[in-house]
């Protein structure tokens, strides 16, 4: 166990040693780039047994690690923003081939208008596309959250791909003390592939993603379904067995002095720090709030969330994303998870920090006493709007 800085980006890059898939195909896009430009060294200096394989675009970094966990191995790649759009139509049939790619996947706001910076728009958009989403608040935990979702994608309870998320930026470029497990007791966590197919295996001839019409195709989606919704225990107990390792939690989400919060604010990936830090403030002037930080995204824990919120008044959902002309995707998630609850709490949407307008304490300690006071909006309401 080795403790140094690093950026998210390169802690991921770490991650991927330990993992040492047998193919990672890349592109490079801000601001994923630190995390296969980090790797590519280790590969160059012959510290994996990795085929790095630099491809022409995203669309083609996809496609090849399809072909390549098709064919029997290890097999991943990153991405961000345009990059994951540009691959939209492989991400579907990765999930429909059962594929267990993992995909760190730093959060970068989609175009138009250009911009590089951190929102959750491009990770959204893709969240019914049929792939585990979890999302980390720190350096730390995204270099733990990929070693665990090998292990996730791999069991063959599951055998669906997973993205892996931080923010673009505020977690990918900053240095912080990252905590560098043991390589050997990483390795001997994650194990060896054990491929359920192979497309080389000639004494087992198998079709990959053959053409199906009515009467398969509705079931093999259901299929798809039940097996990402046991995803989530598979989750719990991948992560009890890593917390042995790393002496480190990995919940379905964190409750940050939630249960006896009145107003509990809702949250993804590092503005989960401000509002911490916000919280601990509110929590001296003595008001009762609280936090949730959900980590596992997809399949989203429905029954989890609602009874962890069965005792607040109002939930403060903040959401980095649109979904234009509807409810912001947080927001409708956390909507329909308390929809049957029989002390359903008020939800409230905010949405901030769109291509990456920072978000301080006094927004959200003034979201808090807006709440409070019942002075919002009902339908969205906008932190930092017009502030330039």
């Amino acid at each position: 166990m080795e403790s140094k800085p690093l950026t998210g980006g390169e802690a991921v890059a770490e991650a991927i040693r330990q993992i040492n898939p047998g193919v990672m195909a890349a592109y490079p896009i801000t601001p994923q780039t630190p995390i296969i430009e980090k790797f590519s060294q280790f590969v160059a200096n012959g510290l994996v047994d990795t085929e790095f394989i630099r491809v022409e675009s995203e669309h083609s970094a996809l496609s090849a690690t399809v072909g390549a966990c098709a064919a029997g191995v290890r097999a991943m790649t990153a991405t961000s923003s345009q990059g994951l759009a540009l691959m939209w139509e492989i991400l579907g049939a990765a999930a429909g081939l059962r594929l267990p790619i993992v995909m760190p996947t730093p959060n970068r706001a989609l175009s138009a208008p250009i911009n590089i910076h951190c929102d959750h728009s491009d990770t959204m958009g893709a969240r019914d596309q049929g792939w585990i989403h979890i999302f980390s608040e720190t350096a730390q935990e995204a270099y733990e959250h990929t070693l665990l979702a090998i292990r996730v994608s791999e069991n063959k309870k599951v055998r669906i791909p997973s993205m892996i998320m931080q923010d673009g930026f505020n977690t990918t470029h900053n240095m912080e003390n990252v905590v560098i497990h043991d390589d050997k007791k990483i390795r001997n966590f994650l194990g060896e592939y054990e491929p359920r197919y192979s497309l080389l295996d000639v004494n087992k001839p198998m079709t990959h993603g053959p053409f199906a019409l009515q009467n398969y195709y509705f079931e093999i989606k259901k299929e798809q379904e039940d097996a990402i919704l046991r995803a989530k225990d598979v989750y719990l107990k991948i992560g009890a067995e890593l917390s042995k390792i790393t002496g480190n939690s990995y919940e379905l989400f964190e409750e940050y002095k939630s249960k006896d919060a009145e107003i509990v604010f809702i949250v993804l990936n590092s503005t989960a720090g401000t509002v911490k830090a916000t919280i601990d403030d509110l929590r001296k002037k003595g008001n009762k709030a609280g936090m949730i930080k959900i980590k596992l995204y997809r399949p989203f824990p429905c029954a989890e969330i609602a009874d962890a919120l069965k005792n607040a008044k109002k939930v403060i959902v903040l959401d980095r994303s649109l979904s234009f002309g509807a409810v912001p995707p947080v927001c409708s998630d956390i909507k329909n998870a308390l929809y049957n609850s029989e002390n359903r709490p008020e939800v409230i949407s905010y949405v901030f920090g769109l291509g990456g307008k920072n978000i301080y304490e006094k927004d959200i300690e003034e979201a808090y006493y807006s709440v409070k006071n019942n002075m919002y909006e009902k339908h969205i309401n906008y932190i930092g709007l017009g502030r330039r």
